[in-house]
């Protein structure tokens, strides 16, 4: 190097300047120069320890010893070697490391070599960084691999060329092709796109040069043997550039997604046929875009066509009820957040002519993406609006049977008070009676007894109603016609209306024959038109009676109270007053029940009607409503011709006006201790022979002890504790078959009747309502048998 002689001499500076290894060495090897950068490559300190130990083809250099065959063969052959990677090992230490040769021969002018020039370089690092991405690159070619379908990367060029950069071994799948052959020519694989669907790659090819896009749709490939698969393709764009637009992607085979689809779309056709021929309406909802889609049958279920509803959920959600929109959400919700299996719920839709129609709506979520989020729900909907009728007026009849239940309870117990009542109220008025005629008519006390006796008497009527009430009073059931009883008591009416009040009438021109007590139905009218005027509280109104014939058919002849279908007068008693609130209606017929200020009503009015059209076979109906009046219509089933007249009580028999013969032998049996001894002393007085038990048993214990006693006529109360008045009556025929009998009760029935008749009683008698009726009814029925 120090040689002034020496070629390159003039390059010493920039010799040992370069950063790369620089040497000369002679022909047979010797190294002769060297800079620091190839002693630094080789692990010495300087650039004399290089010279003194190495030599330029020292055995060695080389990891794979072939390689120093090939470098002298290159420079053998042409004179220099460029660009020679190899891995080596440093001369002084030892390391291995990667190196980039290059070398020349230098010769003289007769062609003799004078030594040989190279270089060179340390290339470990780019080396390793390059192992790395060949690393990289081929676990990424490992993973294409295992990924379904074919991965690339492509390069869309301005002209609408394209060219495959990489192309993933799924092409082989699903092209059939190798990856290979696609990068070589790009058209293999358009090549292959199904006719039908060839021009959208234009089309797409255009819209990606113009715009970036994220490329996602489906497509037919049709392949060499002929068969026919469906490819998804998705692809984004990576960066553009002069060479055109880069965009990666990958295509899947959905064949079989699609022939699944089409199974599944033939099946929905079939399920959704199957249930159109079952009356079902059919819905499908995309939960994502709000659309659904509803059968014809659901259309026609609701009266709307397809246009009016928009194909839109929310239109025929619209349509629900009110009430009804809660209910409804929260179901969805609860299936929709799986805690019900299947959706299921019953609401209105209002139809297109007004009407709400009761639906049964079923449904379930068939689709749901990664998150659990619903995507898709199909069901149907029902029409269940003639059950809730059915179920309603199955309500509607528990509650009147219910009602009708606690009404006969009330009855009873109001019947069984005033059997009670009117024990006290005979022997407060058989004692006025004795009393009045004990201190003589001209006696001081005469005026406060007559007090007591007319308080009694108003005690007596209100005893009477309750009776009435119960169905326990006496009937006279006559066939007659109703129009002319309706008429009398309206004429009696019209003088008793209160100022401000109009009466209106809307009468039948048919005569209405019907089997009635003739007083109790007016009886009927006169409460009712007495509560419609009340109502008005001392304002204005109108009234309005009305009586037509009607004929109820099986459903309207249940809903009033199971009575029979068929032909029916029907009296309306109308007013415009305040109405009354549904409760108020539940009570209306409950005795003592009433919504007048204290003092102003008994209460009992409208439970009397409610007794007496009862008795009657017939049925009474409420229509109000609070501020449009109310109006109660009593349905009284018409007469045949031929029916006869009915009486619930045998009539006693008329008292005659002569003394009885003294001396008859009467025996009266009642529990109650107070009547025993007022009978005891009446009879007395009107000259008879009296004997008085108060229990059936004592009677008959008497009857056993003194079989010779004659005894005229035998008397006894039906409702006593113990043995029945036909009880005793019935033991008693046996000790005394000849007895003369008579029952009395508070209620005589046909059963009652029947019964007395069968153990040869004919006397059947109802309670008098005096003493001097109850002595009347004994007279009738001794005189007779003493004549």
């Amino acid at each position: 190097m120090d040689s002034p002689s020496a070629p390159g001499a003039d390059f010493t500076t920039l010799f040992h300047f370069l950063p790369i290894g620089a040497y000369r060495s002679s022909a047979d090897g010797q190294m002769i120069h060297a800079n620091a950068q190839l002693a630094r490559i080789n692990g010495f300190r300087d650039v004399d320890e290089l010279l003194t130990h190495a030599r330029a083809d020292a055995d060695g250099w080389y990891v794979d010893p072939q390689r120093r065959a090939e470098f002298r063969a290159l420079l053998a052959r042409d004179g220099a070697v460029r660009g020679f990677v190899s891995e080596v090992r440093s001369r002084h230490v030892g390391e291995r490391m990667w190196v980039r040769e290059n070398a020349h021969v230098v010769r003289d002018a007769s062609g003799q070599v004078l030594f040989y020039e190279g270089t060179v370089e340390d290339i470990s690092a780019q080396m390793a960084q390059q192992q790395a991405i060949d690393e990289q690159q081929e676990r990424m070619r490992a993973l294409a691999d295992q990924i379904p379908g074919m991965l690339f990367s492509l390069v869309v060029h301005h002209d609408g060329s394209r060219s495959y950069r990489f192309v993933s071994s799924g092409v082989r799948e699903l092209y059939g092709v190798e990856p290979e052959d696609v990068m070589r020519d790009a058209t293999l694989i358009a090549r292959m796109l199904h006719p039908d669907d060839a021009p959208r790659l234009q089309v797409e090819t255009q819209a990606l040069l113009e715009q970036s896009l994220v490329l996602s749709g489906e497509f037919r490939i049709r392949l060499a043997d002929g068969r026919v698969k469906w490819v998804h393709n998705r692809s984004i764009e990576v960066r553009r550039d002069s060479e055109g637009v880069h965009r990666v992607g990958v295509l899947l085979d959905i064949t079989e997604r699609k022939r699944a689809e089409d199974a599944l779309h033939e099946n929905e056709a079939l399920w959704k046929l199957a249930l159109e021929s079952a009356g079902e309406g059919v819905w499908d909802w995309n939960l994502v875009t709000g659309e659904e889609y509803l059968s014809d049958s659901m259309l026609a279920l609701y009266g709307y066509t397809r246009e009016e509803l928009r194909g839109e959920a929310v239109a025929l959600d619209a349509r629900t009820h009110p009430d009804d929109v809660v209910g409804m959400s929260l179901a969805r919700i609860a299936h929709f957040e799986g805690r019900s299996r299947v959706y299921r719920n019953e609401h209105r839709v209002q139809a297109k002519d007004g009407r709400w129609v009761w639906v049964l709506t079923r449904g379930m979520v068939i689709a749901r993406d990664e998150q659990g989020r619903p995507l898709r729900m199909v069901g149907t909907h029902t029409d269940i609006t003639e059950m809730k009728q059915a179920e309603e007026q199955r309500h509607a009849l528990e509650a009147q049977l219910r009602e009708s239940q606690k009404m006969e309870a009330i009855g009873t117990l109001a019947g069984g008070v005033a059997h009670d009542f009117n024990n006290l109220l005979a022997a407060i008025l058989g004692n006025l009676v004795l009393a009045r005629e004990d201190v003589g008519p001209d006696h001081p006390a005469q005026e406060s007894l007559a007090e007591i006796n007319r308080a009694a008497i108003r005690a007596r009527q209100l005893v009477q109603q309750i009776l009435t009430f119960s169905r326990r009073g006496t009937q006279v059931m006559e066939r007659q016609p109703l129009l002319p009883l309706v008429d009398e008591a309206l004429r009696l009416m019209r003088s008793l209306l209160p100022a401000g009040v109009r009466l209106t009438t809307r009468l039948s021109e048919q005569a209405l024959p019907v089997l009635v007590d003739g007083t109790q139905m007016q009886q009927v009218l006169m409460n009712l038109c007495t509560n419609a005027w009340q109502a008005f509280e001392g304002r204005a109104g109108e009234v309005t009676v009305t009586l037509e014939a009607v004929t109820l058919d099986a459903g309207h002849a249940l809903q009033l109270g199971a009575i029979e279908p068929g032909a029916y007068a029907r009296l309306s008693v109308a007013d415009n007053g305040p109405g009354m609130d549904e409760a108020t209606q539940r009570r209306v017929f409950e005795p003592f029940f009433t919504t007048k200020a204290p003092g102003t009503g008994t209460g009992l009015g409208l439970a009397v009607v409610h007794g007496i059209v009862k008795a009657h076979r017939g049925a009474i109906g409420l229509v109000s409503r609070p501020g449009a009046g109310a109006r109660f219509d009593v349905y009284l089933p018409l007469a045949a011709a031929d029916v006869a007249p009915q009486a619930d009580a045998i009539a006693p028999a008329a008292a005659p006006l002569e003394p009885v013969r003294a001396g008859l032998h009467v025996v009266y049996v009642d529990d109650y201790e107070a009547l025993v001894f007022l009978v005891n002393r009446l009879l007395r007085k009107q000259g008879y022979r009296v004997t008085t038990f108060e229990s059936g048993q004592a009677a008959i214990d008497w009857f056993a002890a003194h079989p010779d006693e004659p005894v005229d006529l035998l008397v006894t109360d039906q409702n006593m504790p113990g043995l029945s008045g036909i009880e005793a009556a019935r033991e008693l025929r046996r000790l005394r078959p000849a007895l003369r009998m008579a029952v009395v009760s508070g209620h005589v029935s046909d059963a009652l009747i029947a019964e007395a008749a069968a153990i040869g009683i004919t006397e059947v008698m109802a309670k008098q309502d005096s003493m001097d009726a109850l002595g009347a009814a004994i007279r009738g029925l001794l005189e007779p048998a003493g004549a």
